[in-house]
């Protein structure tokens, strides 16, 4: 629903006449829901921008543009380009310093907004035209900055952006499995049906067969009998702390405290952490212990062939879940133990009642079709909202570039022990935020974390 009332929002870009004819198609959706995916939007779209930049044959299609410096049908013209510069790891932090600039501008104006009727929130809640036409035109002055030291410089500030935005990835991941884990069990409590129990033992079984699977796969394809001792400790040590978080989640005392505690929780962290263990090993720079994706069906000759890495899509498509998560998810108990309170939009109360006159471009009984729920207060921390979009955005330039030093070329992503090391160090993080989640109500029992 609030995908559909976000349509509505954007048609408003093409003018009044749209928005008014797909608000009256749409149903009725709260205003935090349809603004937050409206900025989703708006990060995908960025997003896809610089992956199109890394796109293998851009700079092929742009060698035979006239007004490319380089041009191979270069017509001599008083506007001259060097369209080197419009592509590759350069191109994706021009995009994105941009980009993670005008979420961190909109984080700094809406502090301490309490409520819809500060006079800055027309800005969080509209204005959507204007906010596209600044970025997309930011977007191509950004072009025009001197390389110089821009790269090398942006590229620490992505990395810490990168890392921070991680630990607050870390955090809806483990708060999505706690959610899960409380909506399955409270059903199967409330119902005491059979297939509640037969889903909650199916979800956890398959979760870890997957992972299991996953770890047989990499011993066999990422460590060798006589080498590759690192990623031998990564894989095994990884696999141990998995096992003894299981373990604690069934402790007695950790039921005690929280009854709902299970081994569906502990089955996606699991999995989750299977999943960087690969994503760090398989951007081992040690080429001998380190196949590729492709390597690993097409034989050596296919690895680091590929401009951008299977491992990058998936890291990016579980990252765009992530936000989706964060714009859709209604808070609740689990986060105030996984620390996501400002990050999850609140319950303040605020139900959809029929006001005259609310929304002068809804078509029949003047009824509005993306309402105001925020007229007393904020459902979010609207100042960090825009900072976790942009921490997102340093994530994904330091992504795409595989957290790697930046050229102006389209050289292939080739693996390294930056970004090895940071999907290593993520894995551990995401054991110890969830290991904490478990122990947090029996180390201080005197807190309230219902």
């Amino acid at each position: 629903m609030g995908l559909v009332c976000s349509t509505a929002q954007l048609a408003c870009l093409c003018g009044s006449a749209a928005c008014s004819f797909c608000c009256s198609q749409c149903p009725s959706c709260r205003n935090s829901t349809s603004t937050r995916i409206m900025y989703a939007l708006l990060l995908l779209l960025g997003t896809i921008a610089a992956c199109i930049t890394l796109a293998p044959g851009l700079q092929n299609v742009l060698k035979k543009v006239p007004f490319c410096a380089n041009s191979s049908s270069y017509v001599p013209s008083d506007v001259t380009l060097d369209c080197d510069s419009a592509v590759g790891y350069l191109a994706v932090y021009r995009i994105c310093f941009i980009l993670s600039l005008y979420f961190f501008l909109m984080s700094v104006i809406m502090i301490r907004v309490k409520s819809s009727h500060d006079p800055r929130a027309p800005i969080q809640n509209g204005f959507w035209a204007i906010k596209y036409l600044l970025i997309i035109g930011g977007m191509i002055g950004a072009f025009f900055i001197p390389e110089k030291s821009f790269g090398s410089t942006w590229m620490y500030f992505g990395m810490l952006g990168g890392f921070l935005f991680i630990i607050i990835q870390l955090i809806l991941i483990v708060d999505f499995a706690h959610s899960w884990a409380d909506a399955w069990v409270g059903n199967f409590e409330e119902t005491e049906s059979k297939g509640w129990y037969a889903a909650l033992l199916g979800a956890s079984f398959f979760n870890y067969v997957v992972s299991i699977t996953g770890v047989v796969l990499l011993y066999v394809y990422y460590t060798h009998e006589s080498t590759c001792a690192l990623n031998k400790f990564f894989i095994s040590f990884n696999l141990i702390l998995c096992v003894i978080t299981s373990i604690v989640s069934v402790l007695p005392t950790v039921q005690e405290h929280q009854p709902r505690s299970g081994l569906l929780q502990s089955s996606v962290v699991t999995l989750y952490v299977v999943y960087l263990t690969w994503s760090g090993i398989s951007n081992s720079p040690d080429q001998q212990c380190n196949p590729g994706f492709l390597g690993i069906f097409a034989g050596n000759d296919a690895q680091n062939r590929v401009t951008f890495d299977k491992e990058s899509i998936i890291g990016l498509i579980i990252w765009f879940s992530c936000v989706l998560y964060s714009s859709l998810r209604t808070a609740s108990k689990s986060s105030k133990i996984t620390m996501s309170e400002n990050v999850l939009v609140q319950d303040n109360g605020a139900d959809y009642t029929t006001v005259e006159g609310r929304n002068p471009d809804a078509e029949s009984g003047n009824d509005a079709k993306v309402w105001d729920n925020e007229e007393e207060k904020v459902a979010y921390n609207w100042s960090f909202f825009h900072l976790m979009f942009a921490l997102a955005t340093l994530y994904v330039m330091m992504t795409l570039t595989n957290w790697y030093k930046p050229n102006s070329s389209l050289d292939t992503l080739n693996a390294n022990a930056a970004s090895m090391w940071v999907k290593i160090i993520s894995s551990w993080m995401c054991l110890t935020l969830y290991v904490w989640s478990l122990i947090a109500p029996a180390v201080f029992p005197n807190r309230d974390f219902s």
